[in-house]
């Protein structure tokens, strides 16, 4: 699965979503970038055991209802999903794509997991933790990435932009190798 697939759905201002899915192969770009606010400074918490397990429940719940097996909590691919929104949040732009990774295989594999596959959901808006899980479980293109049937490993991060209000939001589903 190397190809880019990539959903985007506006809600409302700066309520963007986006999903993609690809092997450890680079991204030659991203389609789908979007300059939310000018770049500024950002609040980049790590991601606790309890905010990562919550993901897992909500990603759980839609593999179940699709015949596939749960996910794991892995707090490698939520250090690497918060760095993510950490990087979007300080550019102020939701992308796949890193200031210095082409996507989230080289990400995961940089923190020392080893994917076979990874795939990579990403909001920026004002959403909640359960708001944004609810948004991806909605949208066609972020549920292809949840219920990759490979999938095993689950990591979400988040941080807020310097405006104060809007949350970048990564989530990274791995398979090991």
């Amino acid at each position: 699965m190397s190809d880019f697939r990539a959903a985007c759905a506006v809600g409302a201002i700066l309520s963007v979503l986006a999903g993609c899915v690809a092997g450890t192969s680079d991204y030659a770009k991203d389609p789908y970038a979007v300059q939310a606010l000018p770049p500024g400074a950002a609040t980049c918490p790590a991601t606790t055991e309890a905010e990562n397990a919550v993901g897992v429940a909500a990603t759980n719940g839609a593999r179940r209802a699709q015949g596939l097996p749960p996910v794991r909590s892995d707090m490698r691919l939520a250090q690497v999903a918060a760095r993510h929104a950490c990087d979007m949040a300080k550019r102020g732009r939701m992308t796949h794509i890193g200031s210095s990774t082409t996507g989230p295989g080289p990400r995961a594999t940089a923190a020392g997991y080893m994917p076979l596959l990874t795939a990579e959901n990403i909001a920026a808006g004002p959403f909640t933790l359960d708001r944004v899980l609810g948004e991806w479980s909605r949208s066609s293109g972020h549920v292809a990435n949840i219920t990759i049937p490979q999938v095993r490993d689950f990591g979400i991060g988040h941080a807020l932009a310097a405006d104060g209000k809007t949350r970048f939001w990564a989530a990274v589903y791995g398979a090991p190798r």
